[in-house]
């Protein structure tokens, strides 16, 4: 039997958590960019605490309206806005966990973010192996690079928890390492955790992805799209921890507002 990794303590959550997603605004300089971002903060205060008060453990603050993405470096305003984003949700949510994730690849910018305003976590879309994504090729691991910088500046408290396989990409690259061979490098690389998708946002994922990441690492699990209330019990079986993103917004549309109602149901359906 394989041993079992030692990553130091993990966040303090729940057996079974659930995690919403705090999409904010377009910020300054994006091409979607309209509203100011006084009224960006607002919004995102109101939403993460409809979150937390609905029953949710912990948010992720993502700047998902900041389309088409660009890679890194990211803009100093990008970093600036989501800097005042990230610490005006913390002081809306107190003592739950916040997450961070700046698209795409901003993983160094989302450490850098989340150290600075009590952020316990960070999403990271290519900690192992190469891929294409809709925005281009993404051909360097960030696993490397990230852990060091991790270390370099005093943030290794804050969690990396990262996407295998990751949605809104071509895998053809590594069209020969499987699902858990990707959870299983990310283990043995230092990730904190991993996450699964469907193959875009709001696609659920597949439950057999799910259960074969739990299998080939000793890693926490999360489900990371596609998540409705229909779903929990099943995922649930196999994830420590599901991303809400898509259905907790009106209609179900992920750029939509938040609907309180959807939130609740949400949060119910975790107390099958």
């Amino acid at each position: 039997m394989a041993k079992k990794s030692n990553h130091g303590s993990f966040l303090q959550l729940p057996k079974k958590s659930l995690i919403g997603m705090v999409h904010v605004g377009a910020l300054p300089g994006s091409p979607f960019a309209r509203a100011p971002l006084s009224q960006i903060e607002s919004t995102a205060r109101a939403e993460a605490k409809i979150l937390i008060d609905s029953g949710f453990d912990a948010v992720i603050v993502e700047n998902m309206h900041d389309r088409p993405y660009l890679q890194p470096p990211h803009s100093p305003a990008t970093v600036a806005a989501m800097t005042v984003l990230c610490a005006a949700v913390k002081d809306a949510i107190g003592s739950a966990p916040m997450g961070v994730q700046v698209l795409s690849c901003g993983e160094r910018e989302a450490l850098s973010i989340a150290l600075v305003t009590g952020g316990s976590f960070i999403r990271c879309e290519n900690f192992v192996y190469a891929h294409v994504a809709d925005e281009g090729l993404l051909a360097q691991a960030s696993a490397g690079p990230l852990l060091r910088f991790r270390k370099e500046i005093g943030a290794e408290h804050i969690k990396v928890i990262c996407d295998i396989k990751k949605k809104h990409a071509s895998h053809s690259i590594t069209g020969d390492i499987t699902l858990g061979d990707a959870a299983h490098t990310a283990e043995f690389f230092g990730a904190d955790g991993v996450i699964v998708t469907g193959a875009f946002t709001g696609d659920p994922a597949n439950e057999e992805d799910v259960a074969e990441a739990k299998r080939s690492a000793h890693l926490p699990v999360w489900v990371g799209s596609g998540v409705d209330p229909d779903q929990a019990k099943s995922l649930f079986e196999h994830a420590d921890a599901l991303i809400v993103g898509s259905y907790i917004k009106r209609g179900g549309l992920w750029s939509a507002p938040i609907d309180p109602k959807r939130c609740r149901a949400m949060a119910k359906a975790k107390r099958f």
